[in-house]
């Protein structure tokens, strides 16, 4: 390091304790950087109709999430990791409500299918997106299609969780996201037997084990809808 870089010349370009005060702030440096982004979102999801939020954490995102569930209500949950990871329906749970998540440990096949469905017509619907972008858009693959089906229409109302990590500038950066980085990582927790999970990178498969079957693209609100998206301001899901 020169003199000049570290201060003990005259004209120096950076402060002696630029590097020290930029190593010991650099997670409120990152956490800034998930807010901002999460504003911007919120800013643009707002001109494409949503009713968007803006939640600095996650015991914010719960309590959104929470109030806008009726007592009573029947509540279908996504196969969400960002709603595990909030303890979204455990809670619910506690607080008495119907369920309907295909997660659930020990149900049979049918009995899966049998909830999906019903998740189609609960009274709130839970889930998060794959992507959203900062034009406003919000996108999610599938391998069934129900999450995709019960976002757009049916549930009474839909309420979206979604990670600030999950921003991307455009819809062609969440489509590729959706390629390199959930579905190579989702696969991979279960093993599928995929390229994406030996190479950690999508190859356009045409495999019956394949996930990536079904794209939702919402570039605005659809009509008869009332969707919520919960903007967090952390890294959630994958």
């Amino acid at each position: 390091m020169s003199e000049k870089e570290s201060g003990r010349g005259g004209g120096s370009i950076l402060p002696r304790e630029f590097y020290a005060n930029r190593q010991a702030g650099m997670e409120s440096i990152k956490r800034w950087r998930l807010e901002q982004r999460a504003m911007s979102a919120v800013h643009a999801l707002g001109k494409t109709g949503f009713d968007a939020v803006y939640a600095a954490d996650r015991g914010q995102a719960r309590e959104e999430i929470l109030n806008r569930i009726p007592a009573g209500a029947r509540v279908g949950v996504a196969g969400s990791m960002t709603l595990r990871e909030l303890g979204i329906p455990e809670e619910l749970k506690h607080r008495g409500h119907t369920l309907y998540d295909h997660w659930a440990p020990g149900l049979s096949d049918e009995e899966i299918l049998a909830v999906r469905r019903a998740q189609l017509t609960a009274d709130v619907f839970l889930s998060s997106v794959n992507a959203v972008t900062l034009k406003g858009q919000l996108v999610s693959t599938d391998s069934i299609g129900n999450r995709l089906a019960a976002t757009t229409f049916g549930p009474g109302k839909c309420i979206l969780a979604v990670g600030a990590n999950k921003i991307v500038p455009t819809l062609e950066a969440a489509l590729a996201r959706i390629k390199d980085v959930c579905a190579p990582l989702a696969l991979h927790s279960i093993g599928a037997p995929l390229s994406c999970v030996r190479t950690g990178i999508c190859g356009d498969c045409h495999s019956e084990a394949r996930m990536c079957r079904a794209t939702l693209v919402l570039d605005c609100k659809p009509l008869h809808s009332d969707i919520t998206v919960i903007i967090v301001g952390a890294e959630l899901g994958l």
